[in-house]
């Protein structure tokens, strides 16, 4: 059963009544799963008047009440997981095992926000008269607004959702249109684990009206948006005319340097692994990939052989490793960067097209001796294709990585700590995996630089985006 899309405002579950809708559609199949229901200029108005109100009850809340909350949610996110997970692979496509596996790492962040909302730290500075006492304290920002796509439809909101909850201000979150149904069970799981009504309000509709009415409304102190960069610059750019604090997880383009003393099948491997997770539909994966000349063939063989080897098909299905694009809209993109590789005299080692008519599925794609000003060197490709481009040096390697203003994350494979160290402090990224991958953690931050974005979220700088400083001197 796929489940009933609903608004959440001021503690109510809102049913489409005389709105207007948008469908949602199964990407595998292109099967409708149901009407979602579009927030009008008064919901949207009735929202941020419910997030006022409690926001001026829920700043006050102790840490430990915040805490029992988000324990609680993090509790019934694991009861439901498999509800949920279901949902996900419905609407979303990816394998039921990755949507599974979404919804307990969504509900590990939510205990870790439970866990270091009672350890925010204010802090009392030696005054220079003794008569003098200086303290420094951190206070909520207020009423928040979030943004979050549709690639992690749960992953990506809870980590704002529950930052906000657990530095105590209140939220509206404008969810996935294309993957609505676990931003709804992610509201059931906070309402039925006694958040107060207003604290935490859900929205759907067309995007640019409802960022545009919340931003710019004088009740909004923040606002997180997870997305491109084109449309991330734009709620950046609308935030900052309004002197709106802003936290943006943007785009990537994300480098991968294999360098000759690494452990080759094993990196090959585990790139391809990561290429094919959600279909390429991840900010952080691997995209562009160097490889030094010494393992070049032996990695590009061994990259290749793990590729078409992996199951495409429905999420639902047990054998399935990957299955569609989200929509028509990203096929068509992916072939189009394919088709601008190749013709720009890069080779297709394999895949590069579509896969059968009823669904969006695009065959894993590898594409060799890439030239720079190809497209797919300098755009986000964000489907199952990957360029791989030989270097010698390793100063060579890191020019290349570092050419496009993308800086979100990094692979790097390499047994020599000193290639290691001088690889990870010359990448302009803000996360740097070696000889692994590990940044979905909650106690780790996740955040670029450059166009990549603003901020981090998870880590102990979770709550940075939620909070103001206040200093206060007193005699």
């Amino acid at each position: 059963m796929y489940p009933k899309l609903v608004l959440y405002i001021d503690g109510q579950f809102i049913e489409r009544g005389s709105r207007s809708t948008m469908a949602v559609t199964d990407p595998a199949t292109r099967d409708h799963l149901g009407d979602l229901p579009c927030a009008t200029t008064t919901d949207l108005d009735a929202a941020v008047s419910a997030a006022e109100k409690a926001f001026s009850l829920w700043r006050n809340a102790s840490p430990m009440e915040r805490s029992a909350v988000l324990r609680k949610t993090a509790e019934l996110l694991r009861e439901r997981a498999e509800i949920i997970a279901r949902g996900i692979t419905r609407d979303n496509g990816k394998p039921l095992a990755d949507a599974r596996a979404e919804v307990l790492n969504s509900a590990e962040h939510v205990e870790w926000h439970a866990e270091e909302c009672r350890r925010i730290y204010g802090r009392v500075v030696p005054s220079r008269d003794p008569r003098v006492r200086q303290m420094v304290l951190r206070e909520p920002v207020g009423v928040c607004v979030a943004f979050s796509p549709w690639n992690f439809p749960l992953g990506q909101a809870i980590k704002k959702v529950s930052a906000a909850i657990g530095a105590g201000c209140s939220l509206i979150l404008k969810g996935p249109e294309e993957s609505p149904s676990a931003i709804v069970e992610m509201a059931r799981a906070f309402h039925d684990a006694g958040l107060p009504p207003g604290v935490f309000n859900v929205v759907f509709g067309q995007p640019a009206e409802i960022s545009r009415h919340l931003i710019e409304s004088p009740v909004v102190r923040q606002v997180s948006f997870t997305g491109s960069v084109p449309v991330g610059k734009q709620l950046a750019a609308l935030a900052g005319q309004h002197m709106k604090r802003a936290s943006m997880e943007l785009g990537g383009h994300s480098p991968v340097l294999v360098f000759n003393d690494a452990d080759v099948d094993a990196a090959a491997a585990l790139v391809a692994r990561m290429k094919v997770r959600n279909a390429g539909q991840v900010c952080v994966s691997p995209s562009r990939v160097f490889v030094q000349a010494g393992v070049y063939d032996r990695f590009v063989k061994r990259f290749v052989d793990v590729i078409e080897s992996v199951q495409v098909g429905h999420g639902l299905a047990p054998e399935t490793q990957m299955g569609p694009l989200i929509h028509d809209r990203r096929l068509q993109a992916v072939r189009e960067l394919v088709q601008d590789a190749m013709d720009s005299g890069g080779r297709l080692l394999t895949g590069g097209a579509r896969l059968g008519e009823a669904g969006h599925f695009f065959s894993p794609t590898v594409v060799a001796d890439v030239p720079t000003h190809a497209r797919i060197m300098r755009e986000e490709p964000f489907g199952p294709v990957a360029s791989v481009v030989k270097f010698d040096q390793t100063d060579q390697a890191l020019q290349v990585a570092n050419s496009v203003p993308y800086g979100l994350a990094s692979y790097v494979f390499t047994e020599s700590h000193k290639t290691a160290t001088q690889v990870m402090s010359g990448l302009e990224v803000g996360m740097v995996n070696i000889n692994h991958s590990g940044m979905a953690h909650p106690e780790l931050p996740f955040g670029g630089v450059k166009d990549s974005g603003i901020g981090s979220e998870g880590g102990t700088e979770t709550f940075d985006g939620f909070l103001v400083t206040k200093m206060v001197t007193q005699i």
